[in-house]
């Protein structure tokens, strides 16, 4: 690393959000008395004197650079260098010839004036009383920016996250850093507990401090979050917090009353430990359920409401659609209740009987609203009824995220702008979280029915919750499972297996020229050679599939058959390298037009824009969210920057900071492929953890594909999954808070 001192000239890009810049820098150190600069400029303007510390490297497009580690600015020298920053536009309503006056007349003192006497400056010709004042605000801002970067540099806080604290906190941030730093883990993205306990180290924060234990309790309840939990029992809540602060039990212990007290946790049954947030929001959605179950309460289906209905089944059969007497009798329950639950796996009919009750509610005049989890559920959702779905999200209109938690979405629709439909139906409901089920909860009104469509078997949400689980077996709620299958005649042996699995028997590869197919493997090379083969030539070839839309699935991320050690591989085979295809690397992943990736984490903020003919933007919104997909159309690696068009047209950029929410996606996990179905799914099943490799998982990744699937593997592995029926039991209540509810006024 080496310092140089100089002048910033102009940026030629500057990113306003995370200040990722680049800009030209003057500097007589450097041989041509200027160079280009990239790196985090929070705090800096056009015209500041900046003492920088960074290396010198070689852009292969760009040349010569200096990747800038951390700066300060220095105070104008000069009147001359003075009236460069003043005339630089930094400061807003000063020009050039403005900027010559206010030096002639204060001098080498204008930059004390501007600070502490900020009023002289209307003995200027051309500057109001207002305008000084408004000088001096501004004067005063970018001092305390800089300032705080400079404070935060010395805790060892890289810039592109003291940014982030000093825009949450402000000039709050010096007491909170000196007294309690373990806020930082609970309301800025990218800092987690173990950082925030190095910043309390460093500020002297004793280890015992209640402070410090109430983070680590904090800390605790979130990763069991990320679990799917949402709660902890207090015997499993103490080691694991006692263990990650180096303390006692009892020392943990004696800060839960404190707590509570605090309105931080809620202890319930079994001794269990919530979230405040989390267990209201499991308690609140019991309390909406009643209210939407109970407005439909006194309304028996009549006699002409269920003549509609048997109308509308021979309508129905003259179009070549019958339904049996289970699926009519739940297009009966869907009318006669508040809420109603269908649930069945592939091939049992579950989309023609919820277009049986979007045919007889949209015959009434009612108003019809289809949503599912994600954008990949609400496309085939979309048109496997022909009717408009939308994402839950989109539904709620989502509005950015709330200015306290970065992962709270704000959403437009709630209790006091409610959604104004007569009839919600959501599918894929083994998806849906508790936070996402609250929220959509607090935008219906009673008189609105909820009508639930999933498959139990399938993997639980990737958020915590159990909700479809602890809803069905609450016995609170009209629920009918549909077993007999019907599809066979396209993706036959895939429904008939993906149902043996789910029954707890081995799949059956014995029909020729059919959809389902296993290859005995376990040698790494031969994988990776048949995976490629299959991909380029073989499915192609025979079923007549774009080789981009065969998906590989695997139960890990790391590994010889995890989906980092895969993608590397389908990457170089799929999209490699060639001159003129712009790329650009983040960490180890390589990102490369044309590129197969994946959203993997909730961010409300980021901007979205739907293009029209010739690039013209038309809808835009915010978010995008955990296993979106999408292709890479656009690479900018002198900006560090790209851009995804997702599989609704939504299209993202990316920058140096957000390229972290983003995977390569040739290869994803079972878990994120929940709610998508592709034309072709190639499973490797190899060897794992026997906790991992359940019937659940085998059974979610198998019903993914709906013309070919494919497994690679080892037999017994197969085998293994189907007897291992056991999956991690998620530590729930709303099943417990919907009991309770219903039996109050009992």
């Amino acid at each position: 690393m080496m310092k140089y001192k100089g002048y910033v000239e102009y940026f030629t890009y500057r990113n306003p959000e995370n200040y990722y810049g680049i800009f030209n820098f003057i500097c007589d150190e450097i041989e041509d008395g200027e160079i280009k600069c990239v790196g985090i400029t929070a705090g800096m303007d056009p015209g500041d004197l900046v003492e920088l510390e960074g290396e010198m490297v070689m852009h292969p497009t760009y040349g010569m650079q200096i990747k800038m580690s951390s700066f300060l600015v220095l105070p104008p020298e000069d009147k001359l260098s003075t009236e460069r920053y003043l005339a630089s536009g930094a400061i807003k309503g000063i020009g050039a010839a403005l900027a010559a006056r206010i030096v002639k007349k204060f001098g080498n003192d204008t930059f004390r004036i501007m600070e502490e006497e900020p009023e002289r400056l209307a003995e200027i010709k051309g500057i109001s009383g207002r305008m000084a004042a408004e000088i001096g605000v501004q004067i005063l801002e970018k001092r305390e920016l800089r300032e705080a970067m400079i404070y935060l540099s010395t805790l060892g806080i890289p810039n592109s996250t003291a940014v982030r604290i000093y825009e949450r906190y402000k000039t709050d941030l010096y007491q909170i850093m000196k007294t309690n730093p373990y806020r930082l883990a609970e309301d800025i993205r990218g800092i987690g507990f173990k950082t925030a306990d190095e910043i309390g180290a460093k500020a002297g924060i004793d280890v015992s401090d209640p402070k410090r234990i109430r983070g680590g309790i904090l800390h605790t309840l979130k990763e069991a979050l990320g679990e799917g939990h949402t709660y902890i029992p207090k015997d499993e809540l103490l080691p694991r917090s006692a263990s990650l602060l180096g303390l006692s039990e009892q020392a943990v212990s004696d800060e839960i009353t404190p707590m509570i007290m605090d309105s931080l946790i809620v202890v319930k049954e079994d001794s269990g430990v919530f979230l405040k947030t989390v267990y209201f929001a499991e308690l609140q959605a019991a309390r909406k359920l009643k209210d939407l179950k109970d407005a439909f309460s006194d309304r028996p289906l009549n006699g002409p409401e269920k003549q509609r209905v048997l109308a509308l089944m021979e309508e129905l059969k003259d179009e070549g659609i019958a339904l049996d007497d289970v699926q009519t009798n739940a297009v009966l329950e869907a009318v006669r209740n508040g809420i109603f639950i269908l649930t069945g796996g592939p091939g049992t009919g579950k989309t023609s009987t919820i277009r049986a009750v979007i045919r007889y509610f949209d015959a009434q005049s009612q108003i019809v609203m289809l949503c599912a989890p994600t954008g990949r559920a609400a496309k085939r959702m979309e048109e496997a009824t022909g009717y408009s779905a939308k994402t839950i999200h989109r539904l709620l209109e989502v509005n950015g995220a709330s200015e306290q938690d970065e992962d709270t979405p704000i959403f437009n629709r709630n209790e006091l702008n409610p959604l104004e439909a007569d009839v919600i139906i959501v599918d894929e409901m083994s998806m849906v979280d508790t936070f996402l089920f609250h929220a959509l909860l607090k935008a219906m009104t009673p008189g609105c029915r909820l009508i639930l469509s999933g498959d139990a078997a399938q993997l639980p949400s990737v958020g915590p919750g159990n909700v479809l689980k602890d809803l069905i077996s609450s016995g609170v709620f009209s629920q009918i499972t549909l077993e007999t299958i019907y599809r066979q005649s396209s993706g036959g042996d895939i429904v008939l297996n993906a149902d043996r699995i789910r029954r707890g028997i081995s799949p059956d590869t014995s029909a020729a020229g059919g959809d389902f197919y296993f290859v005995e493997r376990s040698r790494a090379e031969q994988i990776y050679h048949d995976l490629v083969l299959l991909i380029r030539e073989k499915i192609p070839n025979k079923f007549g599939i774009d080789p981009f839309s065969i998906q590989v699935l695997s139960p890990t991320k790391v590994g010889n058959f995890g989906v980092l050690t895969l993608n590397e591989i389908l990457q170089s085979e799929m999209n490699p390298p060639a001159k003129g295809k712009s790329e650009l690397k983040r960490g180890e992943t390589t990102f490369r037009l044309g590129d197969k990736v994946m959203q993997t984490k909730n961010d409300y903020n980021a901007k979205w824009v739907v293009r029209g003919v010739n690039g013209i933007e038309g809808e835009e919104g915010e978010g995008v969210f955990n296993g979106d997909t999408g292709i890479i159309t656009q690479v900018n690696p002198f900006e560090k920057s790209l851009r995804v068009l997702f599989d609704d047209n939504r299209e993202v950029e990316y920058t140096k900071d957000t390229l972290e929410e983003l995977e390569l996606a040739y290869a994803i996990t079972i878990h994120k492929s929940q709610g998508s179905e592709y034309p072709a799914v190639l499973l490797l099943l190899v060897d794992g953890p026997r906790m991992l490799f359940t019937r659940n998982l085998l059974y979610t990744g198998v019903s993914r594909g709906s013309k070919c699937v494919m497994i690679l593997g080892k037999w017994s592995t197969v085998e293994n999954m189907v007897r291992t029926d056991g999956e991690q039991k998620r530590c729930t209540a709303l099943k417990t808070r919907i009991e309770e509810v219903f039996s109050e006024l009992e």
